[in-house]
């Protein structure tokens, strides 16, 4: 390949060049783009072979980038980004066009959506594939690196390139076990109570979602846990109690009991936030599309519960 004949370059070839340099992983670049890892290793020959440069070396179980390869990072994203908008005008057919997508989401939102999306697109014949990573309060860096395509949050990153839309609203509820124990009635019972909540990997924890509730009106947890899932094995049979959304009510909290705080806190909103370099990819589009539209089904059969 001639190092000069910038035609035998192509968008696969840039995709893959940046998968690679995001995961430092041939294997994990494979799996992210749902192709073989044979597919990326000879990519990545070519990619050699064009740059002149072995743009990554092994250490360990890894690869590191080389100094010329960290250098082509944002030209060719934005190459990339330049062919993207080429096919603004083309039409993303889910049935002919198998696509693979990283969300980002905590297993509230995830359970909320994804199970039936899942359904509903396997009784269509339609062979999307997903893989999920946890969000926890996400930064703008998880989604303007490209380590997602979609993050669900009651938290959206702020940034000028991140964009969002709200596909659910609730409001913060008591969750306990009423075979042991009554909601606490006041502001002094809920202080006095045990509680569990969840604390995600970057410190943060669910409770930043009670909003204009002071400060000491929020106790110290008594049990921490890295998601919500683990929440009923501590309050059942427990007179513990949780302080979450109360949609997790048709999720993972379906099991335990469900009252309003003895306190006013705000309406709660989940968001799904993207990165504006999506915006207009059909296949982008179409997966939004499709979240929203299952969001919407999911908050219309809470509000009759």
């Amino acid at each position: 390949m001639n190092k000069l004949d910038y035609l035998s370059i192509d968008g696969q070839l840039l995709q893959t060049f940046l998968l690679i340099l995001e995961t430092q992983s041939v294997t994990k670049a494979a799996r992210r783009m749902g192709v073989t890892q044979s597919s990326v290793s000879h990519a990545l020959r070519r990619l050699r072979i064009f740059f002149d440069d072995p743009l990554f070396v092994r250490a360990g179980n890894g690869l590191i980038p080389t100094e010329h390869a960290e250098s082509l990072k944002k030209p060719a994203q934005s190459a990339l980004d330049r062919l993207k908008a080429l096919s603004f005008e083309r039409p993303f057919d889910p049935t002919e066009n198998e696509r693979a997508f990283t969300i980002a989401a905590n297993d509230m939102q995830r359970e909320l959506v994804f199970p039936r999306l899942i359904r509903d697109l396997s009784r269509q014949g339609i062979d999307a594939t997903f893989e999920f990573i946890p969000s926890g309060h996400p930064t703008p860096a998880l989604l303007r690196n490209g380590r997602c395509d979609l993050a669900l949050t009651p938290f959206p990153p702020d940034a000028s390139d991140i964009l969002q839309k709200q596909i659910f609203e609730g409001r913060m509820m008591c969750f306990f076990d009423g075979s042991i124990r009554r909601a606490p009635a006041t502001l002094e019972q809920y202080i006095r109570s045990d509680h569990v909540s969840v604390k995600f990997p970057d410190g943060g924890t669910s409770r930043r979602a009670l909003k204009g509730v002071d400060t000491f009106t929020i106790p110290k947890a008594r049990v921490s846990v890295p998601n919500f899932g683990a929440i009923p094995a501590f309050v059942k049979g427990s007179a513990m109690v949780a302080t979450e959304m109360d949609l997790m009510k048709i999720s993972c909290l379906k099991d335990l009991d469900i009252a309003p705080l003895p306190f006013a806190s705000k309406p709660v909103s989940v968001f799904m936030s993207w990165h504006i370099r999506d915006s207009n990819e059909a296949a982008h589009i179409w997966l939004r599309e499709t979240v929203e539209q299952i969001a919407n089904d999911v908050g219309a059969e809470f509000s009759t519960c």
